[in-house]
């Protein structure tokens, strides 16, 4: 099962994990962000329900994620582009849009605030 990282990381974190690649170590499938906020903002309830239906799935045109969502394809795109832009989704050669992962996992901590 390949299960992709959604997580809030510090930018040392994220290096610290970049350099472990380069050293040949595994590192898993991760899509970080900087604050709660940001990954929140990307993350919407819609956009949440765009991952859902797309986990495992494949690859699939706009068009039927918005027949499969029973939405408007116009709201669906405007989502499927913010998701793009972050690198949670990926376009395919031929224009349709894929999930690669078959599972997701959230990692983030929120602690008092200082």
């Amino acid at each position: 099962m390949k299960t992709v990282t959604i997580e809030v990381s510090s930018l040392d974190k994220t290096h610290e994990r970049l350099l472990a690649a380069f050293e040949g170590e595994e590192q898993g499938n991760f899509v970080s962000f900087p604050t709660p906020e940001a990954l929140w903002k990307t993350f919407t309830l819609k956009r949440w329900e765009i991952i859902r239906e797309m986990t495992g799935a494949g690859a699939i045109a706009i068009r039927e994620l918005a027949r499969r969502l029973d939405r408007d394809v116009r709201a669906v795109h405007a989502d499927v582009q913010a998701l793009l832009a972050c690198g949670v989704l990926d376009k395919t050669a031929d224009g349709k849009i894929e999930f690669p992962y078959d599972a997701v996992h959230v990692d983030f901590v929120m602690a008092k605030a200082a």
